[in-house]
């Protein structure tokens, strides 16, 4: 499949030429491109007449298709865009409670191609949401937007994780409902997998308030952990018992070499403690917003400052954090190569999110050091709120994730149109000095590039 180039409306265009002494004002008035020529006594060796037109005309074409949604009758889908692609953060900005936002359902349907361009434009969805595999993740998302997604274009905030299963053996992962963590670490190549419940079920003291069920004491493994060697602990997903899960950690981390049931005498020989990402809050169907990993974090390092008098250094994955974006690079251009021929980065990825302190925040911060652009777009319909002032201020703000697209797609086709006319100039230009002429020859108008392969 051939690379592409952003695809421009095409639109058949009938150019009429009438002569200056018969013109009338009815014929002037048809709505179509006309040139009126001058009398032959008046031509002179030039194309000036020509190149104005040709800017005239591109300057209405910019003014009329300026809107990705103005077209009433969208063209059949042509080609994929080289030139840039989205990111999507999803609660917030797709999902809200488990539903899907209506603008959100739109969006999708624009970017893969019902638009006045009949292109498609590549995407990807990264989330700090976790606790299921990427690919019942996937699955789920496909229903509520209504639309096929892959995991090669979804990243979770423990995707990244799954780097580091060929450097640690025996890991304690927290967090999600029942076994669906250890089975995702396990699907990632951990080997040896614990949970609380595994801890709990060898030694009910471990946590007094907290007893397991039938099902929960079924599922978990028996085994000795004084003698069970624990090399690091990751928080995959929100905590569905803070109070017993922080015991647990905390146990560990004054451990003596991971071992449980022993204490080290300085507090610090213990396992290192992995978050999938820091969002303090984020948005759920609760009409306020909700306490999320980032203040389960913050309450661990505050318990275990005031039992040790020590502070306690985490490593958190997900957005902001500089990794979640170099993966997301990564997986957006394999994605692109795999899914539509495109062996290179895009030019500028559009980053949808609604929270400022990550989504933002992790944009604006990538993108000095990206080689492309990264643009962030701060949406209204999860974590912000109107009539305040993000402290990680965004390139736009809009109402939603369909006016997400519609302004960077919008911004795409103005960058198309000028660049564009500005070589349609230059080479009028050129030809107007370089060969002059006495013969009239049609408008330039901006068209786009043979079409490739619609994508299958």
């Amino acid at each position: 499949m051939s690379q592409a180039t952003t695809m421009l409306p095409q639109r058949p265009r009938a150019f009429r030429r009438l002569s200056s002494d018969d013109a009338t004002q009815e014929a002037l008035s048809i709505r179509s491109p006309t040139v009126v020529v001058p009398p032959k006594h008046l031509m002179a060796p030039s194309d000036a007449h020509e190149i104005a037109a040709a800017m005239e005309l591109a300057r209405h074409e910019l003014e009329e298709f300026s809107s990705p949604m103005s077209s009433p009758e969208t063209p059949p889908v042509t080609n994929v865009t080289d030139k840039y692609a989205f990111a999507f953060d999803i609660d917030g900005v797709l999902i809200r409670g488990g539903r899907p936002i209506p603008e959100a359902i739109e969006a999708m349907k624009v970017l893969n191609g019902k638009n006045a361009y009949g292109i498609k434009v590549p995407y990807i969805f990264v989330t700090n949401g976790g606790g299921k595999t990427e690919q019942e993740r996937c699955i789920q998302l496909s229903k509520q937007l209504e639309i096929e997604v892959s995991p090669g274009q979804f990243i979770c905030g423990h995707t990244p994780m799954r780097e580091m299963a060929s450097k640690y053996q025996t890991v304690l992962v927290v967090g999600g409902e029942g076994e669906k963590c250890r089975q995702v670490a396990e699907g990632y190549g951990f080997k040896d997998v614990v949970t609380p419940g595994d801890i709990i079920k060898d030694n009910p003291d471990t946590t007094p308030f907290r007893k397991l069920t039938a099902d929960e004491m079924s599922n978990s493994r028996a085994r000795n952990f004084a003698e069970v060697e624990i090399e690091a602990i990751f928080v995959f997903a929100d905590s569905r018992d803070w109070a017993g899960d922080q015991q647990i950690i905390l146990d560990l981390l004054m451990s003596k070499g991971g071992y449980l049931g022993s204490r080290s005498e300085t507090f610090n020989e213990g396992p290192p403690v992995f978050f999938s990402h820091n969002d303090v809050i984020w948005s759920a169907s609760h009409d306020l917003t909700r306490l999320g990993m980032g203040a389960l974090r913050l309450s661990l390092e505050a318990m275990y400052k005031a039992v040790t008098g020590m502070d306690l250094n985490t490593t958190a994955f997900g957005k902001p954090q500089m990794g979640t974006f170099q993966f997301a690079t990564r997986l957006l251009k394999q994605w692109r190569r795999d899914t539509h021929g495109i062996d290179a980065p895009p030019e500028t990825v559009y980053f949808v999110g609604d929270t400022p302190e990550s989504d933002i925040r992790g944009t604006n911060d990538f993108n000095k050091e990206s080689e492309n652009t990264w643009y962030s777009i701060l949406v209204r319909t999860g974590v912000f709120q109107e009539g305040t002032k993000p402290k990680f201020a965004p390139k736009a703000t809009v109402d939603n994730a369909l006016d997400a697209v519609l302004h960077g797609m919008e911004l795409e086709t103005k960058k198309a149109f000028k660049e564009t006319l500005s070589m349609t100039s230059a080479k009028l230009a050129g030809t107007a000095i370089d060969e002059p002429s006495n013969e009239s020859s049609p408008m330039i108008s901006p068209k786009a590039t043979e079409p490739a392969d619609p994508m299958k």
